[in-house]
């Protein structure tokens, strides 16, 4: 269904899609074995993250790390970030007004809560406009173009709602400042409204792009390149997951559900089969703490997914690629930087200012991430987070000086610095349902290739009404907004 595809379309950005590698570069990235990754635990010392590490930031860090162990599940979740708590949160949302008898979930991480890559990333929650629309339309057809959109929206809309409705707005610092794509080309713009133009005749919603020439960039933003705005948010991501989980925990409805942190799956095997039925248990995953017997598996695991997928290791699986990120002090004021969160093309630059606390004075804090590219091997096939790239470092430095004169010091160092590692696919987009044949009642929703803000909820939702329907004996059916191509059915 996908031949040609490999390798011709992958992103390359941290929680953030700046720009896709297509063709030869994206078919480099891919060719290192995956023999050269040695582990694919997540370490036990990740370097500190701004959004994971700042005070009282983390509060279910070590939820569950001590006492007894949940052995008996009905669904296990492993990974406590946004994919994994996602679906937690709509396996309740699906069976809240449902005849179904109640369901136990239990959560395992192998580290702290929520340390993988929603705890690193950039904080963006920018749905797609119409960025690479045409190659999409080209490889997918256009059906598939408009739900690689419309997943985004649907996930960015999700959330916002979820965050409005619950009263999270200032406990997840919730921004709505909108987001610039800025052109350090002429190349890079010719293609952008080329994919504009695609989209607009396809019929995507478009009503609030906005093109901006370098005299409208410079006088609003004080940087000298043209760019085109559309709407967006930026937020804490952590702090939105751990709201999640607690309103899924609170909630008094059919699903009961249990956190274990510092619980690392180190293995799982196959039960002896049992009788047919709601709480017949397949298989036992194995942790240090002990074993958890349950029905249903989910791998939200992302980059690791092949440490107990090992088919799922490789170009055909799920690459860990590492991404870092500073947090820098800008020179100007939060009203000469304004709200905006940006991307740089045709780098893999992307970062927004931070809103300011009564304690930080006048000057905002900025969340820069990108530069990998810089890096030997692209970061490619690394799953080691506890130190950073020098090289990379160097460069992120040096970044935003040069596109915003003035407004940031050259001699500044970051006031933090960490890596998070990424999962990247071959084409760019996420391996979203069951397993396979051999791993009956087992789910994944993983391989997000820097791109999870505005796809992981969704695909996490995805997830749980698979399972669901499966319990109910009922057809699952698509929903719209999901790409075809992201069902692990449909995978090359």
């Amino acid at each position: 269904m996908f031949a040609g595809a490999l390798g011709a379309l992958v992103a390359v950005s941290l929680a953030h899609e700046a720009v896709y590698a297509v063709g030869p570069v994206a078919q480099e990235i891919f060719r290192q074995p995956a023999e050269d990754v040695p582990e694919w635990l997540p370490v036990p010392n990740p370097t500190k993250s701004f959004w994971i590490d700042s005070p009282d930031a983390n509060p279910l860090a070590s939820e569950g790390s001590s006492g007894s162990l949940t052995t008996d599940a009905d669904v296990c979740i492993i990974g406590s970030g946004m994919t994994g708590i996602s679906t937690a949160y709509h396996l309740s949302e699906l069976l809240a007004d449902s005849s179904n008898d109640p369901l136990s979930a239990v959560v395992l991480e192998a580290r702290d809560f929520c340390s993988g890559a929603t705890g690193r990333n950039g904080g963006h929650l920018t749905p797609r406009a119409f960025m690479k629309f045409s190659t999409y339309a080209e490889l997918y057809g256009e059906h598939e173009a408009l739900s690689s959109l419309a997943i985004e929206h649907h996930t960015s809309n999700g959330i916002v709602n979820i965050v409005k409705s619950a009263g999270l707005e200032l406990a997840v610092d919730l921004v709505e400042g909108g987001h610039v794509d800025v052109f350090f080309d002429e190349e890079s713009e010719i293609e952008a409204r080329a994919d504009y133009k695609a989209a607009h005749d396809a019929g995507a919603d478009l009503q609030d792009v906005q093109w901006m020439d370098k005299e409208d960039m410079l006088s609003k933003f004080g940087t000298a390149n043209s760019g085109v705005r559309i709407s967006a948010h930026n937020l804490w991501p952590l702090k939105f997951v751990s709201g999640i989980y607690n309103i899924t925990k609170l909630k008094r409805g059919k699903l009961s559900l249990h956190l274990h942190t510092r619980t690392p799956v180190t293995s799982m095997s196959a039960l002896d089969s049992q009788p047919a039925g709601l709480h017949s248990r397949r298989w036992n995953l194995t942790t240090p703490r002990g074993s958890v017997a349950c029905s249903y598996v989910v791998h939200a695991t992302n980059a690791y997914a092949g440490h107990l997928l090992p088919h799922m290791r490789g170009s055909k699986g799920i690459v860990p690629t590492r991404g870092q990120i500073i947090a820098i002090r800008a020179n100007a004021s939060a009203d000469e930087l304004t709200k905006v969160s940006w991307s740089g093309n045709p780098g893999t630059e992307y970062w927004f200012p931070r809103p300011l606390n009564a304690t930080e004075g006048e000057k905002p804090l900025v969340i820069l991430g990108g530069g990998r590219v810089h890096a030997p091997g692209h970061e490619r096939f690394v799953i080691d987070d506890s130190t950073v790239s020098p090289v990379v470092g160097e460069f992120l430095r040096g970044f935003l000086p040069d596109v915003f004169p003035g407004k940031f010091d050259k001699a500044r160092e970051p006031e933090m610095e960490w890596t998070g590692i990424m999962g990247y696919t071959s084409q760019g987009d996420p391996f979203v349902g069951p397993v396979g044949e051999d791993y009956d009642g087992q789910y994944i929703s993983a391989g997000f290739t820097g791109h999870g803000m505005p796809r992981a909820f969704a695909c996490g939702e995805a997830v749980a009404q698979m399972i669901v329907a499966n319990l109910t004996g009922q057809t699952w059916t698509a929903p719209a907004w999901l790409p075809q191509r992201y069902l692990t059915w449909n995978r090359p």
